[in-house]
């Protein structure tokens, strides 16, 4: 091996080392300077929304300011969107991402996931007045659900054959049938359902029972290790507290249940 060979491959090393020191360091560098960046949604309400102070509110937010209490540091928020939110966490522009992150095979590649904080679900919603606990009590009544989506499929599956489903071209159209008094009951994603709710308290509507449950998990840079198990940490101890289930309660309108690790 040449001198010139075994130079070209101690540099290598060293900038492997370098950089395998500095993908591990970002919760020194969190309680260092007394302050987390964790980037957020703020235009998927109950998740994330703009509150009549202009203030970001929602579950993800909470979630951000429970860890940012639980780690005895200030919490920036960081406003992304579904496009920008994992090259925030890659550009080291956010220390975590709280927003509605599902995890799948595509994602694991590029960034790591801690354990599950919330759920994320399609379910049937109708007025507090309306006695639905499970499929079997749609029988006979009429349920408004968005052609195609995820949650017609899972409401095929599960409604009664005496249960008058009304498909509806857009989510639009959809809610626009359930607050107009077409339809009794309502199909949708809980970001749908909550957004109706905030519109229209006059209605009363509330969560009855799930459809399908896909869970979020907080997105963390490949390689921050430290700071993934950190948050387990805090979100093991969130959950055995009771804190994720008063949260989805708060945002949701029922517990966050079991979640995966």
């Amino acid at each position: 091996m040449s001198r010139r060979t075994v130079l070209i491959l101690a540099g290598a090393l060293a900038l492997a080392a370098a950089t395998g020191a500095r993908a591990q360091n970002a919760l020194d560098e969190i309680v260092a300077k007394k302050q987390i960046t964790i980037a957020i949604p703020t235009d998927f309400p109950p998740y994330g929304f703009v509150g009549t102070d202009l203030k970001p509110q929602g579950l993800d937010i909470d979630m951000a300011q429970l860890i940012g209490a639980k780690l005895g540091v200030a919490v920036e928020l960081v406003p992304v969107t579904s496009a920008n939110r994992i090259p925030y966490l890659q550009t080291k522009k956010a220390d975590l991402v709280i927003s509605t992150l599902g995890k799948n095979p595509e994602r694991e590649k590029v960034i790591d996931f801690t354990a599950a904080y919330s759920p994320f679900f399609q379910a049937v919603f109708a007025a507090k007045s309306v006695a639905i606990k499970g499929p079997g009590d749609l029988a006979g009544k009429s349920v408004g659900v968005t052609r195609g989506a995820i949650e017609d499929m899972e409401l095929t599956k599960l409604a009664p054959a005496s249960a008058d489903v009304k498909r509806f071209e857009d989510n639009n159209a959809t809610v626009s049938a359930f607050v107009s008094g077409q339809v009794q009951a309502i199909a949708t994603g809980a970001s749908v359902a909550g957004n109706l709710m905030a519109r229209n308290p006059q209605l009363g509507t509330e969560f009855k029972f799930v459809l399908k449950d896909s869970p979020n998990f907080i997105g963390v840079a490949k390689g921050e290790d430290k700071l993934r198990a950190k948050v387990n940490e805090i979100i093991a101890g969130a959950k055995a507290a009771g804190e994720l289930d008063k949260l989805a309660t708060k945002w949701l309108g029922r517990p966050a249940g079991e979640l995966p690790n």
